[in-house]
């Protein structure tokens, strides 16, 4: 009886040659899985990402695996690894697995080690219907019997010159659009097995309750975007309307010249009300706040990044008459990328089609980001409030408002995304990259445990 089954996942291993148990399985349908796993009677089956045959493991690697395996009796066991760019090592630390890592994007390198009994049975409850999803719902499985074991080691390199490097937004291509119904499908299933699935919210807001001097505020965090905040500014000034709005602009404390820009445009225009907080350690979460609770904020918040701008002048009209429509505690649009001369670049418009009222709350679990421009009624945020962070904190506050309260979208374009070098998610390295996940897997984390506990008491 062999002691470990590898499954090569795309081309076969060379180094495998003369070694146990070895399977190379090109096309990794539900099906042909389940007939590879029926003849596995091993302990331990190691996965190898090989789909684009650019990688390398390091010598006794695979001994370390199961060594670790079986001294933390873990049920699954992933390690970090490195890149080889143009030729040089790069270290790629990978995340701790938490239950709210479960988004399809969840990197577990190329090598993945599992007790072949909990593999087994996971594989013989999998969809036989799925085309798209075999290894994100068998992967969702086995956390639901233990959460995968993170080993901080280099057990692997891989040839970043031989891979399909896909773009961060490939998932919402038009063509795509079968794949994410399905992800959802298989997330919805997984959030009910946990007990984390919510019914829909038919709740509608009454929004008269509460009176305010604007009926919309258009809110814009900024600091040093010299460049780029009269261009937001001025597409946020030409919004046609058929009600009192404003643009509060919170000024977190510019030293390029960005303050002195809002102050000469202020001068001219009584819509802008520019804030310079008390508080000189605010994160961009911080700066809502500011303007949230400013006495001078109208009844819908309405978001426009520094960098960007409306699409239009009709923007701002749509999003209100969205809230009006559905009397929901969020509105979402959609986008398109543009280069700084405001030239459309791919993947073009961001529009989250998969997106269903019915599903939206549970869709949000799975998604890495909701879409823009977002506008929130505001005295759900005064409420809730914003986490004073530089990253992520409109992704943690919608995900607590969209557990109790509706979400609403505008599936055409009405918001241009600007990807420039000053973009603060531009280029950014590893660390960062993993900084801004790992928070983003805890607030999913936090609010999965909150429905289940809410679950439990209904």
């Amino acid at each position: 009886m062999h002691s470990l089954t590898i499954i090569v996942i795309g081309h076969s291993y060379k180094e495998f040659d003369n070694c146990e148990n070895v399977i190379t399985l090109e096309d990794p349908s539900v099906n042909n899985l389940k007939d590879t796993v029926s003849h596995i009677f091993s302990k331990y089956t190691l996965f190898v990402n090989n789909i684009n045959n650019n990688i390398t493991i390091l010598p006794g690697s695979i001994e370390r695996l199961k060594n670790i395996a079986k001294r933390t009796k873990s049920k699954s066991i992933y390690s970090d690894y490195a890149n080889l760019i143009n030729g040089k090592f790069h270290e790629n630390p990978l995340l701790k697995y938490q239950i709210g890592s479960l988004r399809d994007d969840f990197d577990f390198g190329p090598l993945i080690l599992i007790q072949s009994d909990i593999l087994k049975n996971c594989v013989r409850r999998l969809n036989s219907q799925l085309q798209y999803s075999t290894f994100y719902e068998l992967r969702l499985m086995i956390s639901e019997v233990e959460l995968p074991y993170r080993l901080p080691e280099i057990l692997s390199v891989v040839d970043k010159e031989k891979s399909n490097n896909l773009s961060q937004f490939s998932y919402q291509k038009k063509e795509n659009k079968n794949i994410q119904l399905e992800k959802e499908e298989v997330c919805n299933n997984h959030l009910k097995r946990i007990g984390a699935w919510l019914l829909p919210n038919s709740q509608k807001i009454d929004f008269s309750i509460y009176d305010f001097n604007y009926e919309a505020s258009i809110i814009i965090p900024v600091k040093n975007r010299a460049a780029t905040i009269k261009d937001a500014i001025v597409s946020a000034i030409n919004q046609k309307t058929n009600f009192n709005y404003n643009i509060i602009v919170v000024d977190n404390y510019s030293t390029d010249g960005t303050s002195e820009i809002i102050k000469e445009l202020a001068e001219t225009n009584k819509k802008i009300i520019h804030i310079i907080p008390d508080c000189k350690y605010l994160g961009i979460g911080g700066c809502w706040n500011e303007a949230i609770n400013s006495k001078h904020c109208g009844k819908f918040a309405v978001q426009l990044d520094s960098d960007d701008l409306y699409l239009n002048e009709h923007t701002l009209q749509k999003i209100i008459d969205k809230f009006n429509e559905d009397k929901c505690g969020i509105v979402v649009g959609s986008y398109t990328i543009v280069n700084f001369k405001l030239e459309e670049i791919p993947p073009g418009t961001i529009s989250h089609d998969e997106w269903t009222m019915s599903n939206g709350h549970n869709n949000a679990l799975r998604i890495n980001g909701f879409g823009a421009p977002r506008a929130f009624y505001t005295p759900l945020v005064r409420k809730i409030k914003f986490p004073n962070v530089n990253y992520g904190e409109d992704y943690a506050l919608m995900l607590e408002i969209t557990g109790k309260y509706r979400l609403s979208r505008i599936f055409e374009s009405i918001y241009l995304c600007r990807r420039w070098d000053g973009n603060s998610d531009s280029n950014i390295d590893i660390i960062t990259q993993n900084n801004h996940n790992r928070y983003k897997d805890t607030i999913r984390t936090i609010e999965i445990q909150c429905r289940r506990k809410r679950n439990h008491r209904i």
